[in-house]
């Protein structure tokens, strides 16, 4: 059921590959609309909300970010009723989206794109909220989360931004993870920021259901490292501290973007931090042999007490030089990493096992399920002769029990990060939601796939009204 090859007759695909173009040109916002089944047919119980949050603008007054982390946040909004789909679309309205938008420049420094003024002012130009990475949904509000900042707050339905949310607790220097964990049994939210300074502190929160600060701690580090997810295990929280540091001068000073200040330093190896979640206080640590990682997967708590987890395992820190290059729209550098699954000691923080599930190159990792067999959904390529120039291809379906399932997109489709869904009527057969973009024809489109099997296709494609340029992360979240 994926979207058909183009015709011979078409003319040859340009150097850089089809999905380029879905951020060659800003995102353009849609009001409530109706979709429109290209085929297929909408599960009666699929019934609630998708959102998903990405960079919708990599350009500015002719300025072209040097990032695809520094492109302006947009959110979708899918809502499901059983029998139709509703969408909508707009752009998080941080200040300095606002202030950009009314000059039409480029003011604001980002990650890896520093604005278009002389070396002399360029030290003193602030860092843009991007707003951009994902989204925590609370009973009363949606969150726009960007790990170096405080998260945006928005209405629920019609994703109007309401400024700024301080979580009734943090300060407006806070930094907030766009990685929170919500506790599956307490409902209880864990999250952390990094302070810097010359070793920098990583500050931990714990939250309501609500998203209201209950209780912080602090665990200092050595330098200023990047940590961008972590892991909840039941009463434990893990961080791998992969030896990525930041040269703070070049880009305080604004001689070097915050991407290019960051080194790869492989002697220090990657440091495990074992937390109680109960205290906020670090309970061990141990420096194992180095490694990246964006994302963690499926954890938790086994029954002899080690904690165990998956994470897409990178060897080094090229990822990075690879994710700045998705924003010129031509990939050149090869950042291959793994699926491995790690089983430690809470009390010293030591590998007690480790291996590889998954040899082939994944990412966005989401597991349904709370022990050894879970289901984790992920983004592959949609074999081994895809060019490196490419974006994943297909999505898949890891079962301890039965290994890898792949549901390729087919050529020129490339899905987002997979959302498995719960089926309340069938508990053992999720929906798995993902947002596409179709080369060939230009546009984005809704994937609903059964979870159990991916292979069949999806069972339904919805036609969005514009193009929603590829997300980082999404969220469901129940009728």
């Amino acid at each position: 059921m994926a979207p058909t090859a183009p015709p011979k007759a078409q003319p040859a695909a340009t150097p850089t590959a089809l999905w380029a173009a879905a951020i060659a040109q800003p995102a353009t916002e849609f009001a409530p609309t109706a979709l429109s089944v290209l085929e297929g047919q909408l599960p009666t119980g699929l019934r609630g909300t998708l959102y998903r949050n990405g960079p919708a603008r990599l350009e500015r007054g002719g300025t072209q970010f040097g990032h695809w982390f520094d492109g302006d946040g947009a959110v979708l909004r899918v809502r499901f009723d059983g029998a139709t789909a509703v969408a909508n679309y707009r752009y998080v309205r941080s200040a300095g989206f606002v202030e950009e938008e009314a000059s039409d420049q480029c003011l604001y420094r980002g990650y890896g794109t520093l604005p278009p003024v002389s070396i002399w002012q360029r030290w003193q130009t602030q860092m843009k909220n991007a707003a951009n990475t994902s989204v925590l949904a609370l009973p009363d509000r949606l969150l726009a989360l960007w790990e170096g900042g405080l998260p945006h707050r928005l209405e629920l339905e019609t994703l109007e931004t309401l400024g700024l949310d301080i979580l009734e607790g943090l300060r407006p220097s806070d930094t907030f993870t766009a990685h929170p964990k919500r506790h599956p049994r307490t409902g209880k939210i864990f999250s952390f920021g990094l302070v810097p300074g010359g070793n920098a502190t990583l500050k931990l929160y714990r939250l309501s259901a609500a998203g209201a600060v209950e209780k912080t701690g602090t665990i200092p580090l050595s330098g200023i490292p990047l940590i961008h997810d972590c892991v909840l295990a039941d009463r434990y929280l893990v961080f791998c501290v992969s030896p990525v540091r930041l040269s703070p001068l070049p880009a305080l000073l604004g001689l070097s973007s915050f991407s290019d200040a960051l080194q790869w330093q492989p002697q220090q190896g990657t440091q495990i931090i074992v937390v109680d979640a109960d205290s906020l206080e670090a309970i061990a640590l141990n420096a194992v042999d180095p490694w990246y990682q964006w994302h963690f997967g499926h954890s938790y708590l086994d029954f002899d007490g080690s904690i165990v987890f998956d994470v897409v395992r990178y060897p080094d820190f090229a990822t990075n030089q690879y994710l700045k290059e998705v924003a010129s729209g031509n990939i050149k550098t090869p950042a291959d990493a793994q699926l491995w699954h790690y089983r430690i000691d809470p009390k010293t923080a030591r590998i007690l096992d480790q291996h590889c599930l998954i040899d082939r190159h994944c990412e966005f990792p989401i597991a349904i399920g709370q022990d050894e067999t879970a289901v984790t959904y992920l983004n592959v390529h949609r074999d081994d002769s895809v060019p490196l120039s490419e974006l994943f291809g297909a999505i898949a379906r890891f079962d301890p029990k039965t290994g890898l399932t792949i549901a390729d997109a087919g050529a020129g489709s490339y899905p987002c990060e997979p959302v498995p869904v719960e089926n309340a009527a069938n508990p053992e057969h999720p929906w798995v939601l993902t947002v596409v973009y179709n080369g060939y024809q230009h546009r984005s489109e809704v994937w609903v796939y059964e979870g159990h099997d991916l292979e069949k296709g999806p069972v339904c494609r919805l036609e969005l009204p514009s193009v929603v340029p590829p997300s980082f992360h999404g969220t469901w979240v129940s009728q």
